[in-house]
């Protein structure tokens, strides 16, 4: 087994993808603003949600640049840090990242807060997902991957299929719950942070850390009022680097459990749809549920507050639990 354990290198990962976005996040803004690269926003939303349009968004692409460089200066500081699989969870965060780039990109050109149709949309995700699952089933049955029980075969294709689709669901889980300045990045600190915790493979606690260090750096720039959002590009991207972590780990448990919050969101959604279209009542006065506390009153930092306590609790007792069933 092959633990990532040196604190040199769980100090330096984060610390690179941290910088990275500190020092490039005004001049990638500035070129957000001249590329004309504004958030629309839906105009049946909270009203307050109005100033926010025309925020340069899009502003994941510094998040996964970040995170990427991170890992390549980790790899090339120690070769043991970075092998097929943490390149693997790589390629598949890039490749959700791209799907949300030219939804975003459409978003800008149409001038409307819609972008890739919805099933055009599925059918990438679902594509990127599958390919990476069943690259991973091939890497885990040749190498025996600690943290799981070894493969002796190719894992097959119930399990390929399970976490393909927990990759699309969480994907799009971490894409609503990106509605509010900060969320999704702290959603994702936190859920970084439990990973780097919970697992004993050092390829995924280096993704993770570089994850965490770029959001980080990132929510210095969201934090409200948001000076830049993710868009697209960013949420999707790191709800497959969260699901694709806890598939090396082969535990859906803990994927459950650190992004609890946004599959409260997603379900929030699916509920006022059903209810909707079986009753013609509404159960929230808006879904994502973030919204139906702002038109309660709320504040939007307070909603944001509220939603990482949650987020952190749940996160500690999973990670507690994990780490305790080890021994």
């Amino acid at each position: 087994m092959t633990e990532f354990r040196p604190p040199i290198m769980a100090a330096i990962i984060p610390t690179v993808s941290l910088l990275l976005v500190l020092v490039l996040g005004h001049p990638v803004i500035a070129l957000l603003k001249r590329a004309r690269a504004g958030q629309r926003v839906r105009d049946d939303g909270p009203h307050r949600h109005l100033q926010k349009e025309g925020t340069p968004t899009m502003g994941g692409v510094l998040i996964i640049a970040a995170a990427v460089a991170a890992v390549v200066v980790g790899g090339a500081l120690d070769h043991a840090v970075v092998t097929r699989r943490a390149w693997l969870l790589l390629a598949a965060t890039v490749a959700f990242g791209l799907i949300g780039l030219a939804d975003d990109c459409l978003k800008i050109r149409k001038g409307r807060s819609l972008g890739l149709k919805a099933r055009q949309k599925l059918v990438l995700q679902c594509a990127a997902a599958v390919a990476f699952m069943y690259a991973l089933g091939a890497d885990m049955a040749s190498h025996d991957y600690p943290g799981a029980p070894p493969y002796p075969r190719f894992p097959g294709w119930e399990w390929i299929g399970f976490w393909a689709l927990a990759t699309v669901l969480t994907s799009n889980a971490a894409n609503l719950a990106d509605g509010l300045d900060g969320l999704a990045a702290g959603l994702t600190i936190i859920a970084a942070a439990g990973l780097t915790l919970m697992t004993p493979d050092k390829d995924m606690a280096a993704v993770s850390l570089s994850l965490l260090g770029a959001c980080l750096g990132f929510l210095w720039f969201n934090r409200h009022p948001a000076r830049v959002f993710m868009g697209d590009v960013g949420s999707l991207a790191l709800g497959a680097a969260i699901a694709g972590g806890a598939a090396v780990m082969h535990n859906p448990i803990a994927l459950a459990g650190l992004f609890l919050v946004p599959y409260l969101e997603a379900g929030s959604v699916v509920a006022q749809v059903i209810s909707f279209k079986t009753t013609g009542k509404r159960i929230f006065r808006m879904s994502p549920v973030h919204h139906h506390f702002e038109l309660l009153g709320w504040s939007e930092q307070r909603v944001v507050w509220t939603f990482w306590i949650v987020a952190a609790a749940a996160a500690a007792v999973t990670a507690g639990i994990t780490l305790a069933s080890r021994g």
